[in-house]
């Protein structure tokens, strides 16, 4: 098994550059995985893990066992800490290759329900959307003009690794309205203006609901396509709350009225 121990070594500064640039994510189509379950969910996903990282006495044979094309790596303490963003995961660490997040990949039950979350950009926010849609298990999330990267490791982390868990794709709000279209799915956006009270819509058929920012809200262009807007009747002192919260209501409702099927 091969062994670093130098923060200095090319290859452990290359995969800094992953872990703190999009750009790098992107150029070189790899990403780092951080703890064994969200590796295990990474497998599960369909992801194809190129290396696995071990401090020196946290070997696992089993993980081996599980990757046993991948490279395997014993890394010193130092370097840990440098790659990790959190010390109570397991001392592993894994490479993984990215996947394309196209629309075209995205596979369809025959009822299918999806959320679309237009220009988040939180990775906290990402993360409980992402966790959200697992519960749910829904069909897919798709992300429209999306402001962050889906293999930051904050993503990753505030998902509890259900970005592996989900089917995500990626396109402008053009490209996924365009989809659902042709998919026949109904949309209904999540917004204050020309809305009705979410529960006083039928979700039981095709439908993906459509969140915003807390700021700014949806785009016009979701509020003019959409089959229905909808909002969260609000009898506080304010008129919005977190959008992973609100993506929660919205998707549980559905589910409620498919009696969860």
């Amino acid at each position: 098994m091969k062994e670093i121990t130098s923060i200095q070594n090319p290859f452990i500064k290359n995969l800094l550059k992953l872990q703190e640039k999009a750009r790098e994510r992107k150029k070189q189509g790899l990403f780092l995985i951080e703890g064994k379950r969200e590796i295990e969910l990474a497998k599960k996903g369909g992801y194809e893990i190129t290396s696995l990282l071990f401090l020196t006495d946290k070997k696992d044979e089993n993980l081996l066992l599980d990757f046993p094309t991948a490279e395997q790596i014993m890394i010193s303490q130092e370097i840990y800490d440098k790659l990790a963003y959190r010390k109570t995961t397991e001392g592993i660490l894994a490479i993984a290759k990215t996947k394309s997040l196209s629309l075209s990949e995205i596979q369809l039950s025959e009822n299918p329900l999806i959320l679309v979350a237009e220009s988040i950009e939180k990775p906290g926010n990402i993360g409980a959307i992402l966790r959200t849609a697992d519960a749910a298990n829904i069909d897919a999330v798709l992300i429209a003009d999306a402001k962050s990267d889906v293999y930051n490791p904050n993503i990753i982390r505030s998902s509890v690794g259900c970005v592996f868990t989900n089917q995500i794709a990626i396109g402008t709000s053009e490209e996924i309205i365009a989809f659902l279209q042709e998919k026949n799915i109904q949309i209904f956006a999540a917004t204050l203006q020309n809305s009705n009270a979410y529960h006083q819509e039928n979700y039981t058929k095709s439908a993906a609901i459509v969140v915003g920012t807390e700021d700014t809200g949806l785009t016009e262009i979701w509020r003019t396509n959409a089959t229905q807007n909808i909002n969260i009747p609000m009898e506080g002192m304010i008129d919005s709350m977190n959008v992973s919260v609100a993506a929660a209501i919205l998707l549980f409702e559905a589910k409620r009225q498919r009696n969860f099927k």
